[in-house]
């Protein structure tokens, strides 16, 4: 069996190379193929329940490799926290890794290395997820690790772990936001996008003011608050047997207690009316522009249908901005598009970079008028299968091990409520026309609907 899984993970990846070869080089003398990718059912075959405590459980059995994935999606991210108390739940990605009540600290990274797994944290605006890679005979080490964090992290907290987590955080901030070129450029978008009292107006680092006033007794609240069984999605891929699992999960997790009622958020964007814009002097050597639109919210089938837009637009160097901007007129160093996984509301990014001695006018004019003829003529047909292939080469990548397997399926349940989400995920690409993606342009990609900060070198 598990020579036979190996043979089918090869056939995934050797469909995925081979989908990228139909692109014509010379299109008088090749077409365009479509691609369909195929998946074995095993790949995809799911087990769902929900413990009495409300934890979600996913199991996904597949004996191909002697590993086992674990992930946890709690759903909470920065978009629920509150003005002057931002950047909690990514203190939090923090502070689990501080140590529980019969875990110490950092302890968690040591018990997974010392079998030769891998594991981390990431946070968004809707969700934190907890994560590892184990050999599949150590599952049981995996989940007593988890359930400690989720069932006994408030009695080991202390003053001395926040402070230091706190600091961990600041510095994070200061490398990746505020010390670094162009580091601030999603927070402005973000401020600039969307009013100061909805969720999306702060990135997940949080403020520097924020974080320095956080208290113990916020940290205690926030944890139980969302931090619990019934707030999050336990996904288990691999090589392991379902009876035994269920077993170990309901011996770990089933005496955690779950939460009282969730506070209310009120995650209904108010539509814009007009261009917001900005112009930002920054100690930088290229001027640089940075867009955000607006969209449905992930899932939709206009988000879809903007996904696919963006490979056309600007992905790649098969892409019409790259094409256009950078090869054609030479005048951009980079340019890139794509959508953001976001559940309450829908978000597209594009970025470019001016080349030496070029105008962020320029650079702008040129993007505007490529936006233009997609809204008037539409995208090829061509071009639409070649988008279609990449979503199915991604979605390819994303089953074929076990961890991205875990974390896709971890997403469906939590931002859909349905894990087999991921056997129809699909489904609307597959369907879009071009006329679909035109419309994306016609719609959504104007000046009503986006935000625009400019970059440009201090004088």
């Amino acid at each position: 069996m598990k020579a036979e899984g190996r043979r089918q993970k090869a056939e995934v990846r050797k469909a995925a190379r081979l989908a990228t070869s139909y692109f014509c080089l010379l299109p008088s003398a090749f077409c365009l193929h479509r691609f369909v990718i195929k998946l074995a059912p095993h790949m995809l075959s799911l087990e769902q329940y929900t413990l009495d405590n409300g934890l979600k459980v996913v199991l996904n059995e597949d004996h191909s490799a002697p590993l086992v994935a674990i992930n946890l999606w709690y759903h909470v991210g920065s978009k629920n926290e509150r003005p002057g108390r931002t950047g909690f739940a990514h203190l939090f990605e923090h502070m689990l890794f501080s140590g529980s009540e019969h875990v110490g600290n950092n302890e968690h990274f040591r018990y997974v290395q010392s079998v030769g797994g891998v594991l981390n944290g990431t946070t968004f605006f809707d969700r934190t997820n907890y994560f590892e890679t184990l050999p599949s005979n150590y599952l049981a080490l995996g989940l007593w690790l988890e359930s400690d964090r989720m069932g006994f992290f408030l009695p080991a907290l202390t003053q001395e772990k926040l402070d230091i987590q706190r600091e961990v955080v600041k510095e994070e901030r200061r490398q990746r936001y505020d010390n670094v070129p162009y580091g601030t450029a999603f927070e402005r978008l973000l401020r600039l996008g969307y009013p100061p009292d909805y969720s999306y107006h702060w990135p997940t680092i949080g403020s520097m003011e924020d974080l320095g006033a956080a208290s113990l007794d916020d940290i205690r609240a926030f944890f139980s608050t969302w931090y619990r069984p019934d707030n999050c999605t336990l996904t288990i891929v691999g090589d392991f047997s379902t009876s035994e699992a269920r077993t170990l999960v309901e011996q770990y997790f089933g005496d955690i207690e779950p939460g009282r009622s969730f506070p209310p958020f009120d995650l209904q964007r108010t539509p814009a009316s007009h261009e917001v814009r900005e112009t930002f002097a920054s100690p930088i050597q290229l001027p640089r522009i940075y867009r955000l639109y607006h969209l449905p919210k992930m899932g939709e089938a206009e988000w879809v249908h903007a996904d696919l837009l963006t490979t056309i637009v600007a992905s790649d160097k098969a892409s019409r901005l790259d094409r256009a901007l950078v090869h054609e007129q030479q005048i951009a160093q980079d340019v890139a598009m794509y959508v953001l996984p976001t559940e309450s509301t829908g978000i597209v990014m594009l970025q470019a970079t001016a080349r030496e001695g070029v105008q962020i006018d320029e650079i702008e004019a040129a993007i505007d008028a490529e936006v233009a003829r997609i809204a008037l003529d539409g995208v090829t047909e061509d071009e639409l299968t070649r988008a279609k292939n990449r979503a199915e080469i991604e979605f390819a990548h994303q089953i074929e091990t076990f961890d991205a397997r875990a974390d896709l399926i971890g997403m469906m349940s939590t931002y859909f409520g349905d894990p087999t989400m991921v056997d129809r995920w699909l489904d609307p690409y597959r369907a879009a026309s071009a006329d679909n993606l035109a419309h994306i342009a016609r719609k959504y990609l104007i000046p009503e609907n986006r935000v625009t900060s400019l970059f440009v070198p201090e004088i």
